[in-house]
């Protein structure tokens, strides 16, 4: 009769102690790399936002990329970005990239061609990031905002191919104020 009760109780204790190993590493796990997502609102305004002087006036479509290696959020499109840039560069849109200052990091391998810029005109009045910035042939800009709403981007919820689109059409664009709800990092005035 001792032998199954000591079995039983070895037993009993090894699962116990694989429960808490198990548990142990899953709090680990989504303490280190898992973040809640937060619906963070941000109101995008570009009346401020200039090209540098040597990229403004006629030209093709000029898109720039502003972030934060620090932020997060950036994850959420940086394969969307990607694919962007393998669909439309091949028709002439340029994409830029700017970093926030005093920050420090690298694009991913796969937006390295991006051209980066040091700085832009406006760009210390922009509220949140990842953000885009597109301006149209002739110079202006056309759209100015987040490149989607929520946690993740892709081309099913994007805003930018619509625009790109519409652009390569030659049709009029002018969407340089949103509101928009998603994964966003602040992008304070003087940074």
């Amino acid at each position: 009769m001792r032998q199954p009760y000591r079995s039983a109780l070895f037993a009993s204790l090894l699962l116990i102690l694989c429960v808490g190993v198990l548990w142990a590493a899953y709090d680990w796990f989504q303490g280190r790399y898992l973040r809640a997502f937060s619906e963070h609102t941000a109101v995008f305004s570009g009346d401020a936002l200039r090209l540098p002087a040597d990229l403004a006036g006629p030209g093709n479509i000029r898109l720039v990329h502003f972030w934060d290696p620090a932020c997060p959020c950036n994850v959420g499109n940086q394969q969307h970005l990607a694919e962007l840039i393998e669909h439309y560069a091949p028709q002439g849109v340029e994409f830029y990239a700017l970093q926030k200052t005093g920050s420090h990091g690298q694009l991913p391998d796969n937006l390295r061609q991006m051209k980066i810029l040091t700085a832009l005109p406006g760009a210390d009045q922009i509220p949140a990031v990842p953000a885009v910035g597109i301006w149209d042939r002739t110079g202006k800009l056309a759209y100015f905002g987040p490149y989607s709403e929520g946690l993740t981007c892709n081309s099913s919820n994007s805003f930018i191919e619509p625009i790109l689109q519409a652009l390569e059409d030659g049709r009029a664009v002018n969407a340089t104020h949103t509101l928009a709800v998603g994964c966003y990092c602040s992008w304070p005035t003087g940074s």
